[in-house]
């Protein structure tokens, strides 16, 4: 059983856990609001008729996944 004088223990020795949690959070936020702004804006480019597919590099993945 961890007493209340070992848990302080604990946690004086791990601080930046809690941090470094809090701080990947907040990332994945702001990754997530990204890619929901690149998903939003593709479909406007898609629905308008201004997006344009590169078939070079469309056709290079699909060559090299074949390989």
């Amino acid at each position: 059983m961890i007493s209340k004088t070992n848990s302080s223990v604990i946690r004086a020795s791990y601080p930046s856990k809690a941090s470094e949690v809090k701080q990947t959070k907040d990332s994945l936020k702001v990754s997530q609001q990204n890619d929901t702004n690149k998903v939003k804006q593709l479909k406007e480019s898609i629905n308008s008729g201004e997006y344009k597919v590169n078939v070079e590099a469309l056709s290079k993945k699909i060559a090299d996944s074949l390989l």
